[in-house]
């Protein structure tokens, strides 16, 4: 992997290996410790621009930071109205961020049919006022989109000339159509001709499980950088693996996830979390099927870490 910075409008990363926003996944404290295991960028979880601006609390909750972050502070933000995008980006919630990503990418149904995600590559004049709307409030915005709705149609180098004419100072695109969702093929020539169309810098989204999944991806497209979505999930220590850093002893990570999720958002929260993000990382390990059911049967956090001691990483 070609390890470089990449320059955001003037913000400069430590390395091209993004964690991509994964919404129920990317919260403070999972994005503070994949920074610290090599990721050159975290984004939070893809708020909503209209509920920033009618203060909802729940929204609000997905901002939070954690101490000693040391990255560039971003946050990605979905809505179909320019004028609430403008006034999210402009708010006094976002203030502490350096970056904001408009969500243009997100293939769930709820939010494609509120017009949301995805559907605004179906409306690239619309998409377009979104973000230079958003670019007034003075912040540096980036775009994470697909290459399109349909296999039918697929137009990622016109859609991403649109946001970099519009303001857009980095595009991040997912190998994938609407219609695949997560699954087949990364279409690496469609990023190739976003590459090949743009002067703003081009991270590819889609298919990274390890680090030969990384190469893979900038070889046949030519990107910038890479960003991980799932792969984090299940494995956070790919980070690491990609960059070269030293991997850490995997069971005491997990013991400062936990600790650290717990004093910041709670004994509840921490346990439903991690009972899902331990389950994501022992995927494959032997015994894991029976593991898990043990694992989501537990009604405290005291209860995960021995549960790992019968694990081998």
């Amino acid at each position: 992997m070609r390890l470089k910075s990449i320059d955001i409008g003037g913000l400069r990363t430590k390395n091209n290996v993004f964690l991509a926003p994964l919404a129920g996944y990317t919260n403070a404290v999972f994005r503070k410790m994949c920074y610290d295991l090599g990721a050159g960028l975290t984004f939070t979880e893809m708020v909503s621009a209209r509920g920033l601006c009618h203060d909802n609390e729940k929204t609000r909750s997905l901002l939070a930071v954690a101490d000693g972050y040391a990255g560039i502070k971003a946050c990605q933000i979905f809505g179909n109205d320019p004028q609430y995008m403008r006034r999210a980006a402009e708010s006094g919630d976002l203030a502490p961020f350096d970056l904001i990503d408009i969500n243009m990418g997100c293939p769930v149904p709820k939010i494609y049919k509120n017009g949301e995600g995805c559907a605004l590559m179906g409306d690239i004049p619309l998409a377009v006022r979104i973000i230079s709307e958003c670019k007034k409030s003075g912040k540096k915005i980036s775009v994470k989109f697909r290459t399109g709705i349909s296999e039918k149609h697929k137009f990622a180098a016109e859609f991403a000339k649109a946001c970099e004419d519009a303001g857009a100072d980095m595009v991040c695109v997912h190998g994938r159509t609407r219609e695949k969702v997560y699954s087949g093929e990364v279409d690496f020539a469609q990023i190739e001709s976003v590459k090949k169309a743009l002067e703003i810098p081009v991270i590819a989204n889609g298919g990274i499980f390890c680090a030969a999944d990384a190469e893979k991806l900038m070889d046949n497209t030519g990107a910038d950088g890479v960003a991980v979505a799932r792969g984090a999930m299940y494995n956070p220590w790919i980070f690491a693996e990609i960059t070269g850093a030293p991997v850490p002893d995997k069971k005491a990570w997990v013991a400062s996830q936990i600790a650290a999720t717990r004093a910041l958002y709670g004994e509840r929260f921490a346990l439903v979390y991690m009972r899902k993000m331990v389950s994501f990382y022992i995927r494959g390990v032997k015994g894991a099927s029976a593991l898990k059911v043990r694992l989501l049967s537990l009604n405290s956090c005291d209860g995960i870490l021995p549960l790992l001691d019968e694990v081998d990483f």
